[in-house]
């Protein structure tokens, strides 16, 4: 198998790379670097720079590295940034993907790994979402993803290419520090940015409806995910594989923000700085947690690595960065 991988050079779409070449299996990245990072890419894998809106560039990829399956994780995912900015998200989440489409079913590639998130599911009112779980997306960013669901099952169908959908929940963690997230948009990081600078972490609320009053949620080492596209990957390579297949990635364990923060502060050594608590933000659900049980039937594939692990690696790779943040 030859793997196009989209969005190769970022945080999710390297260690992709990565987990698929040790497993021997040949790849090309096509990024256009807008937030990736070339030196993530290993330097035995061929880089095409460009857009998946380039449909003349998408062709020749396809083409001149006998691409034999497309794994697309290429896509603007800020939810803030989608509220403010609905046509920029339409036009690279669901038009870039419809040209990706178009190419992919032009060249015959029969195999098609589709990045989705659980930002589909908007706000559910569930102890654990399941894949039956209604979807609700709440942001123009969830709403591209679910568009983007359609649009691979429905080209899927018509042109006789297997697909997967893969909704991930809380990713977290690295492979390596190198590899490690450098944005400062989720809650590991945004602690790690307070703590270093001497200030106290935030907490969105206290007053939800779970056991501390902190909400729930469920976090994935990107590591596991990085596996999770490898198995969906080969399960559509297999010769009976036909149609199309929808799961969560998650390990179905909930953990809240306010004992996120307290193992980061112990992992970290800021145990001096006392979390403050704020307002609640607008759409923040109580508790969303991944039902896991379809991904572990359907590809054998169940989660190894727990928080405790995601924070040392997300810590490793912060403290590359920021040498000084790490105390003695």
């Amino acid at each position: 198998m030859s793997f196009l991988i989209t969005g190769g050079a970022g945080y999710i779409g390297a260690h992709v790379v990565r987990a698929m070449t040790e497993a021997g299996e040949r790849a090309v990245v096509l990024d256009d670097l807008s937030t990736g990072d070339a030196a993530r890419v290993p330097h035995d894998v061929p880089l095409v720079r460009g857009s998946v809106l380039d449909r003349a560039l998408v062709d020749r990829t396809i083409a001149e590295h006998g691409v034999t399956g497309v794994v697309h994780l290429a896509a603007k995912k800020q939810v803030g940034e989608s509220v403010e900015r609905p046509l920029h998200y339409y036009r690279e989440n669901v038009h870039g993907l419809t040209v990706l489409l178009e190419a992919v079913a032009a060249a015959g590639v029969k195999n098609f790994v589709f990045s989705s998130s659980a930002a589909v599911y908007g706000m559910p009112d569930v102890d654990l979402v399941t894949e039956d779980t209604p979807c609700v997306p709440m942001s123009p960013y969830g709403e591209t993803k679910l568009t983007g669901e359609w649009l691979v099952r429905a080209t899927g169908r018509a042109h006789g290419i297997a697909t997967a959908c893969l909704r991930y929940f809380n990713v977290a963690g690295a492979a390596t520090p190198e590899l490690a997230d450098t944005g400062v948009f989720n809650l590991i990081p945004m602690v790690f940015e307070k703590l270093t600078a001497g200030e106290p972490p935030r907490i969105f609320g206290d007053d939800y409806p779970t056991p501390d009053g902190t909400c729930i949620r469920d976090y994935i080492h990107v590591e596991d995910l990085a596996d999770a596209h490898l198995a969906a990957a080969r399960r559509l390579a297999e010769e009976d594989w036909t149609g199309d297949l929808t799961v969560n990635i998650g390990r179905g364990e909930g953990v809240s923000v306010r004992e996120m923060t307290a193992l980061i502060a112990e992992i970290t050594g800021y145990t001096d700085l006392v979390p403050q608590v704020t307002p609640r933000r607008p759409g923040d659900p109580a508790r969303v947690v991944a039902a896991a049980a379809l991904i572990a039937k359907e590809l054998g594939w169940t989660a190894h690595h727990d928080v405790r692990d995601m924070i040392r690696s997300a810590w490793d790779g912060w403290c590359l960065r920021h040498p000084a943040a790490r105390r003695p």
